[in-house]
């Protein structure tokens, strides 16, 4: 090829480049998908723990609901009240605050407390072992198995296995939900950490096989419920749960249930003796 043939063809391909070129940046603006400027400053005050605690799959993505779809600007239970008004800051609102939750473990049956149907020797997993007769080795079918399934998926290392179930790090906890969706008996839930009062106890079970499996089960004897003053605890299929909308903290279904399945943060007065 001649040195006029290099030159054509080399031109050739410059301006087939430049007008592509063009073509390419008029494309780029006339589909610029316009990004909200607040989307970035927002995800800039998120701590990118992406744990999903908020209900959206990542900070990315709760940045951008919090600015384009009026998303709650408290939903980062990680970041905490600081985030929420640094977010309130940024789009202009007023931060209500952010009530702490944390994940609880409705079950007391460690292992001075409750009773195995068979030894175990399968895969350190909950969710292999419900699968096996009885929804697993547990006496209780309803309680916790303590294989750490919820360890695994805790990004923050706020929940340990202690004496055979599973107990939740209040300081550490998020509330990011993780542990909660795991579990196959569905006894970790949310719960607000100021509520002291709580039911550790999944069963729905009577209260005749409750005890023969656990010595800390709620028997649904409603003695709970009809002592609160406020109407703040009801029995359900056997199992007490409370209304922390009603809940006034005054700690007296704490102090009446016959089993303990009840707890609280008060120290139980003992009982005086009848002479």
């Amino acid at each position: 090829m001649n040195t006029t043939g290099i030159l054509y063809a080399a031109s050739s391909l410059g301006i087939i480049g430049l007008v592509f070129g063009v073509l390419l940046g008029y494309a780029s603006k006339k589909f610029e998908v316009k990004v909200d400027e607040r989307v970035p400053k927002v995800r800039e005050v998120l701590p990118g723990a992406n744990c999903g605690g908020c209900g959206y799959a990542g900070c990315d993505a709760y940045a951008k609901a919090v600015v384009e779809e009026g998303a709650d600007v408290n939903c980062c239970g990680v970041g905490g009240p600081s985030v929420a008004k640094a977010i309130g800051d940024i789009l202009g609102v007023k931060s209500s605050g952010v009530e702490k939750k944390i994940a609880f473990v409705r079950c007391g049956g460690d292992c001075s407390k409750s009773k195995d149907k068979y030894e175990y020797e399968g895969i350190v997993d909950c969710i292999e072992a419900s699968q096996l007769p009885g929804a697993g080795p547990k006496g209780c079918e309803h309680g916790c198995l303590g294989l750490g399934s919820c360890i695994k998926v805790c990004k923050f290392d706020a929940i340990h296995i202690v004496d055979g179930i599973a107990i939740v790090d209040e300081n550490k906890c998020t509330n990011c939900g993780a542990c909660i969706n795991i579990c196959p008996k569905n006894l970790i839930t949310s719960i607000p950490q100021k509520n002291k009062v709580r039911v550790k106890c999944n069963s729905k079970d009577a209260g005749k096989k409750v005890r023969e499996n656990c010595s800390i089960g709620c028997i649904g004897c409603k003695i709970c419920e009809k002592g609160c003053p406020s109407q703040a605890v009801f029995v359900s299929d056997n199992l007490a749960a409370i209304d922390y909308e009603k809940c006034t903290q005054c700690n007296i279904c704490y102090e009446k249930c016959p089993t303990k399945a009840i707890i609280s943060d008060k120290k139980r007065e003992p009982k005086e003796k009848v002479s």
